[in-house]
């Protein structure tokens, strides 16, 4: 996520509209705000942050005024725990997404090593890819995307080795052992 924020954007992107706000209205301090910031963090990037350094500073400060809740009260924030899974399955069914499964995972390297890496070798757009993808299904993107992107460009290298040895004469392939 970006770390400067124009106010017109900040207001576009960080206001807690009537739906935010219902979901936000039974917390207090802390809680309060960094749920809020959970919320819409997912919103916009259909993840969540991985600690309190993702979170853009101007949108810290906008959310708190938002909810009326001092922004150093976000160090107190546990960002692991019971609270914060609680929290986040409260965002992922809010805006409709679940938690990614093993499955899902195997499914997002085959669908990426047969549709994306024929035609990308960038690996941070194969990983873009991931996540457009899972947005798409409204998965919530898996810890481990790095391992399905190398999951889905081995499975493409073996693929392309096989078709090309497949293609070799016997002789050739004879030549080629000695």
């Amino acid at each position: 996520m970006r770390r400067e924020w124009e106010p017109e954007e900040l207001i576009a992107c960080w206001t807690l509209v009537e739906a935010d706000q219902e979901l936000v209205a039974n917390k207090s301090g802390a809680t309060r705000l960094g749920f809020a910031l959970l919320l819409k963090f997912f919103e916009l990037e259909a993840r969540f942050p991985r600690d309190v350094s993702e979170l853009p500073p101007a949108a810290v400060n906008y959310m708190a005024e938002q909810v009326r809740v001092d922004a150093a009260e976000l160090d107190a924030y546990a960002w692991s725990g019971r609270t914060i899974e609680y929290h986040r399955g409260q965002v992922r069914q809010a805006y409709g997404f679940r938690e990614t499964a093993r499955s899902d995972e195997n499914a997002l390297a085959a669908w990426l090593a047969e549709e994306v890496c024929p035609v990308e070798l960038s690996r941070e757009r194969l990983r873009e890819a991931v996540l457009v993808r899972c947005r798409q299904q409204r998965i919530e993107p898996p810890g481990r995307i790095d391992r399905i992107v190398g999951a889905a460009v081995s499975s493409l290298e073996q693929r392309f080795c096989a078709e090309i040895v497949g293609r070799l004469s016997p002789v050739t392939i004879e030549r080629l052992g000695s």
